[in-house]
């Protein structure tokens, strides 16, 4: 660090903003960023919307969610301004899931966001879209989804203990941001498959992530047999149908395509694999789905029928991320059903002004429902 730098730097300041932070419960554990006034501004410049534009609302919390607020919690997350689109389009795109408008967030499963990134901005940001995808040591990947998890945090009001309800919760809640890698897919983006070519953001809410390591064969039924057996597996099934993906890495993904499959073969090829007979599934309670969609025993009159996980192909992620080190791919579980649409990234120029801290909600807020700055 520059020696002009350090003397512009107060760390005292900076410390009791932190704690301040801690105290008015803004935080998810973590340190945040001090949002000044003058940060916001700069993320609601690289933005180009209006500052009071809806972006959500929340009816059984009666909460809304702004431009501006999701920009404050931005900031906090330690996004740079110029992520702010992508945290926009992030939010946009898991506004079109069916559950985050209804329980999701507040689910005893305690899902979290799944965000892939597509698009030149990847690497204009610094993206990580290859070794570790899943893991942390990248900033835009890590405050991204961090932005997320803050957002519904302070916005929405829903924290653990309180609102959230989860049994366990995850660990990669709020923190599950990977960018497609492009460069070493066989097919075309996932986001442009779906008809946002160009920078894009696919997201849904996860119930976990399964790895299948398969270095073993080169044969692509022999492989995707390995991924059918992860998705078919029981403990995930609660309602008639369980939903899934998979994030293929380079190797895996290259394999299917020398073979002749097409993104959309392995999403048939899979809807069609996996599952469980009913026998297999009396052993667990969970053989038959009642009126209502719930599994529960049931008579168990056909023990050998085949009963399919995936009720619909279409309704699978099937992306490609990480690296060439390993036969080492991931299923995501969905925590209930995907949109299918991916969200094009606006991007604009930015600027600067003001100086004053801006509140998330406000300790105001989270007693009156009233945005505090």
């Amino acid at each position: 660090m520059s020696a002009s730098r350090a003397d512009q730097l107060d760390p005292a300041a900076a410390q009791n903003a932190i704690e301040h932070a801690y105290e008015q419960g803004w935080t998810d554990g973590l340190p945040v960023v001090p949002a000044t006034q003058e940060l916001v501004d700069r993320f609601l410049a690289a933005a180009g919307r209006p500052a009071d534009e809806v972006l959500s609302h929340l009816q059984q919390v009666d909460r809304t969610v702004t431009v501006e607020l999701l920009a404050i919690n931005a900031a906090m997350a330690g996004c740079k301004p110029e992520y702010f689109p992508v945290v926009l389009a992030a939010w946009e795109a898991l506004t079109l899931e069916r559950t985050t408008g209804g329980g999701g967030w507040q689910s005893t499963s305690g899902p979290a966001p799944l965000i892939i990134v597509n698009g030149p901005i990847r690497q204009e940001l610094g993206f990580n879209s290859t070794g570790g995808v899943f893991g942390p040591g990248f900033r835009p990947n890590a405050t991204v989804a961090r932005a997320i998890g803050l957002t519904v945090r302070n916005a929405y009001g829903i924290r653990p203990h309180e609102l959230e309800q989860a049994t366990q919760g995850l660990p990669g809640r709020w923190s599950i941001c990977l960018a497609e890698n492009e460069e070493e897919s066989p097919w075309a983006p996932l986001a442009e498959d779906l008809g946002a070519s160009g920078n894009a953001v696919t997201s849904t809410l996860l119930r976990t992530s399964e790895f299948v390591d398969n270095r073993h064969t080169s044969d692509p039924e022999q492989l995707l047999a390995d991924f059918a057996d992860t998705i078919g597996r029981s403990g995930p099934w609660i309602f008639k149908h369980a939903m899934a993906g998979v994030v293929l890495c380079p190797e895996h993904a290259n394999l299917l395509a020398r073979a002749g499959w097409s993104r959309a073969d392995v999403a048939a090829w899979l809807a069609e694999q996996s599952g469980r007979t009913t026998a297999q599934l009396a052993r667990v309670g969970k053989d038959r789905a009642n009126e209502g969609g719930v599994r529960f025993p049931g008579d168990n009159s056909n023990p050998e029928e085949f009963q399919r996980t995936i009720a619909d192909p279409a309704s699978m992620i099937v992306a490609v991320a990480g690296s060439r080190t390993a036969g080492i791919s991931m299923v995501v579980r969905y925590f209930a059903d995907w949109s299918g649409q991916s969200v094009p990234v606006r991007t604009v120029g930015a600027s600067t002004s003001g100086s004053e801290l801006a509140a998330p909600h406000g300790a105001a807020a989270a007693t009156t429902g009233e945005d505090a700055r």
